[in-house]
């Protein structure tokens, strides 16, 4: 932030428009005596109050106003939250008074920012913030809401201190080496360095799942030409969301849209049928199917219920040549079993089999129960990786490891181990703020909203 951290700040903190109530929120030394300029109340920590607020000697509205002295506040400093009416004029007069009165307009995020600098949030809650104001489905909240109680923060803090004790018993290894002094073997540092890779490792592999909760599992729906993709989406999240006709290769473009079961968010994206075509439109259709199908989590490979096993097979074969199935959940959709009896097919204990015909809804709860059960649940107990930024910290120190390890097997000098263990340290340090350069902060904090 380009402005002195000393500054009171001022923001509306409710969503902009009409409303029963909105919101002001002040933080910095003289939030109280600013606000007391308007309102004639004695303020006492922690207690809501009513209140005039006065402008000019007029009052403007009736208020309750609540102060959060310093120590007690979310941002560490004395703090004021003022309830109005939600009147857009009385929102906008209320805060231009206050910045009247000595006040400076907050920038985004720069509430949660000031919370950070005053050790109330370490940078990994911070952005659990943003993430509960953004989570649209009871998982992503459940992940947001642990990590900002501090749970993964507190593995992290652990696992910091396992790599700063590692440190410490390789520079008291430089400090008595001319002593017959041992402080750890090899073996043993070399075990440290084993399980230090094995749990970043399950920290950096979970972000899949994470990323998933935080933004929706993405879900390709796939298949031939008319096999009734559109269809399926449509029954999915219960709209006209695409267009369904009898003419192949009408999908000429991926088309997405979004539904909560049991409480977790999938993305569904529709795609251009599978098959060798000549049409340079419909090619481009085929190659984004293609990319769809590499990020999704799941894909649901439709067939048309009279479609033999040897047939499928090879589509099957044919979808791998462009996508690595592996990690993949993969369900086979038997479609239109409403006008034939389908095919049974085996597919193996890893590939379920769901016949529907979707223009009917038969089938389609057994699709959505297929995806839900696909999906691990969330555990509190279990540090899930839900951000870009923390993952790619962690799969940095994932590669830094390694060499970590062959230098100890190796007789590696302790001093040149500690330079890579230092490294790791510091890609630690950015996930939790202990190392925060002024630009990540910028960019972190001014994706928040105002008022928080």
């Amino acid at each position: 932030m380009s402005s002195p951290a000393t500054d009171t700040i001022v923001a509306i903190s409710t969503p902009h428009g009409i409303g029963g109530l909105a919101v002001v929120r002040l933080s910095g030394s003289q939030a109280s005596a600013i606000v007391m300029r308007h309102c004639s109340v004695a303020l006492q920590d922690r207690k809501a109050q009513f209140a005039l607020f006065r402008c000019e000697g007029e009052v403007l509205d009736e208020v309750v106003v609540t102060l959060f002295a310093q120590g007690h506040s979310y941002t560490g400093e004395e703090t004021v939250e003022l309830s109005c009416h939600g009147s857009l004029y009385v929102q906008q007069t209320v805060l231009r008074a206050l910045i009247e009165s000595g006040a400076r307009m907050a920038e985004p995020g720069e509430f949660t920012q000031r919370a950070f600098l005053n050790g109330r949030l370490d940078l990994s809650q911070a952005e659990a913030v943003a993430d509960l104001i953004d989570a649209t489905s009871q998982s992503a909240h459940a992940l947001a809401i642990s990590q900002l109680r501090g749970s993964y923060a507190e593995r992290l803090r652990q696992l910091r201190q396992r790599f700063i004790d590692l440190t410490a018993l390789l520079e008291l290894e430089l400090d008595f080496s001319d002593e017959d002094v041992e402080f750890a073997d090899r073996g043993q540092l070399l075990s440290i360095v084993d399980e230090l890779q094995h749990e970043c490792r399950t920290m950096a592999d979970s972000f899949r799942q994470g990323n998933a909760i935080r933004r929706g599992v993405p879900v390709a729906i796939l298949g031939s030409p008319n096999v009734g993709k559109s269809t399926l989406l449509n029954a999915l999240v219960g709209d006209e969301r695409a267009i369904v006709s009898d003419i192949a290769g009408t999908t000429r473009d991926t088309i997405e849209d979004t539904l909560v079961i049991d409480g977790i968010l999938f993305r569904f994206i529709d795609t251009a049928g599978l098959r060798q075509s000549h049409d340079q439109i419909e090619s481009v259709g085929i190659e984004r199917s293609y990319a769809a199908a590499t990020r999704a989590h799941t894909l649901l490979y439709l067939v048309d219920s009279a479609t033999q096993q040897l047939q499928v097979d090879a589509q099957l074969v044919d979808l791998a040549r462009h996508v690595d199935l592996a990690g993949r959940r993969l369900i086979v959709i038997q479609t239109k079993c409403d006008l034939a009896q389908p095919v049974s097919l085996n597919m193996g204990e890893d590939i379920a089999v769901v016949p529907i015909a979707a223009r009917t809804g038969q089938g389609i709860e057994a699709v959505k129960q297929q995806l839900v059960g696909d999906m691990p649940s969330f555990d509190n107990a279990t540090p899930v990786v839900a951000n870009q930024r923390h993952f790619e910290a962690l799969q940095h120190i994932v590669d830094i490891l390694p060499g970590i390890a062959s230098g100890l097997q190796h007789g590696t000098p302790a001093d040149l181990l500690v330079i890579d263990i230092r490294d790791a340290l510091y890609h630690l340090g950015t996930i939790t703020g202990q190392i925060a350069p002024a630009e990540v902060l910028h960019s972190i904090f001014s994706r928040f909203c105002v008022g928080k």
